[in-house]
């Protein structure tokens, strides 16, 4: 079916890191990775697949701007998920300022890449 191939797309419940306690636990624990205006936190779930969270500092602009921001990271993370080792958590946190896709795409390639979580 049609609807079955649309929602093979984006993220299912279980991928997503909603607790305030896994936040916690990944900024207190996790490997940080950092480059200009992005760092990337991550630590290995014991689960066979990936999951991830989209935290914004305080301050980060306006409900529009703040919106726009997840949606970038959300869709830069879809585009991404094939090609990245499975059994992590992963909050990326995205700064203020250059918000594009296209600079988004490139920040979250350069922290995946320093953390060497990329397959092969």
């Amino acid at each position: 079916m049609e609807t079955e191939s649309i929602k093979t797309g984006f993220f299912k419940r279980e991928e997503r890191i909603k607790n305030p306690a896994d936040f916690k636990k990944l900024f207190k624990n996790g490997i940080k990775i950092s480059i200009p205006g992005a760092k990337l936190y991550y630590l290995e779930n014991g689960l066979g697949m990936n999951r991830v969270g989209f935290p914004l500092i305080r301050g980060y602009g306006n409900a529009v701007e703040r919106n726009l921001s997840k949606r970038y990271s959300r869709e830069v993370y879809r585009l991404f998920k094939s090609h990245l080792n499975t059994g992590y958590d992963m909050l990326i946190l995205i700064y203020p300022g250059n918000d594009s896709f296209h600079s988004r795409c490139d920040q979250i390639r350069k922290l995946y890449e320093k953390a060497g979580l990329i397959r092969d």
